[in-house]
């Protein structure tokens, strides 16, 4: 990680507590988690969104040399 920037959020408590229960870390890991968690749902749409725009021809026999 880079730089490191310090806020304060107004967060419902059970919301935060339910969080922490999952993934078993503190609070500040799991806010990392979970904007993690967003980056990876938008590189996964933007995936999706080009399905069907990106040929590509495999060749088995190369690829294994």
């Amino acid at each position: 990680m880079s730089a490191v920037a310090k806020i304060t959020v107004n967060i419902p408590t059970e919301l935060l507590e339910n969080a922490k229960r999952l993934t078993g870390k503190g609070v500040t890991l799991t806010v990392i988690d979970g904007l993690k968690e967003l980056q990876k749902r938008e590189n996964r749409s933007a995936l999706r969104a080009l399905k069907g725009r990106v040929r590509f021809e495999l060749d088995w026999e190369t690829s294994r040399r």
